[in-house]
């Protein structure tokens, strides 16, 4: 377990509501000042092609927004740090807006199919894709390298593992297609075996 991550994340009032439901707070000691990602984290990012990404603005009001693409399109740049272009979508730049006046981010990182999911805490920065085109050129799919406004940064500061308690396994259409795929074939096997029975027998009663 990350430790770092639940010395951020159990405030005062996280203990107060702990010791009111339960009796009891939990409290971290000798938290170290980051968790850098480990292996299990890194193949588990670079698997993903989507993640939810959580800012808060200057009125203290949260902001999710979902980011999606191919597989590691968020990537791990090393141990400490990620990154990821950032295309245009529908000009609003809630999440730009929101890291410049506050940088610290949550991800949250579901593999719906295998009942898994990873929490992430940082400190995010974002450069204007214009000033970098090196970086677009290194981050972007190159079939989308003219549509990046955006490079975000994310400087890793802790993660956290939840169980797999509740998620509902979901599967992606490639997910659903691979499986059925054997199954498709086995149909149409025994569908022609089927219909080349049937006409043998017309034949012989004929």
């Amino acid at each position: 377990m990350a430790m770092k991550y639940l010395d951020l994340a159990m405030t005062e009032s996280v203990r107060c509501a702990q010791k009111q439901y339960y009796g009891h707070a939990v409290r971290i000691a000798d938290a170290p000042e980051r968790d850098p990602l480990g292996e299990a984290e890194v193949e588990f990012i670079a698997a993903r092609e989507s993640f939810y990404l959580g800012t808060v603005n200057e009125t203290g009001w949260p902001y999710i927004q979902h980011r999606g693409g191919s597989r590691g399109f968020l990537r791990v740049v090393n141990e400490t740090t990620l990154a990821f272009a950032d295309y245009k979508g529908n000009r609003q730049l809630l999440t730009t807006g929101n890291i410049s006046a506050n940088d610290r981010v949550a991800l949250f990182l579901m593999d719906y199919k295998n009942r898994e999911r990873l929490k992430i805490f940082g400190h995010a920065r974002v450069e204007d894709a214009r000033a970098h085109p090196e970086l677009v050129a290194q981050l972007a799919d190159p079939t989308m390298q003219s549509a990046v406004e955006r490079l975000v940064f994310i400087d890793v500061v802790s993660f956290d593992w939840n169980c797999p308690k509740y998620i509902t396994p979901r599967y992606s259409l490639k997910e659903v297609e691979k499986l059925a795929g054997p199954l498709r074939t086995r149909i149409a096997e025994l569908e022609s075996e089927l219909h080349a029975a049937r006409a043998g027998s017309w034949s012989s009663s004929a």
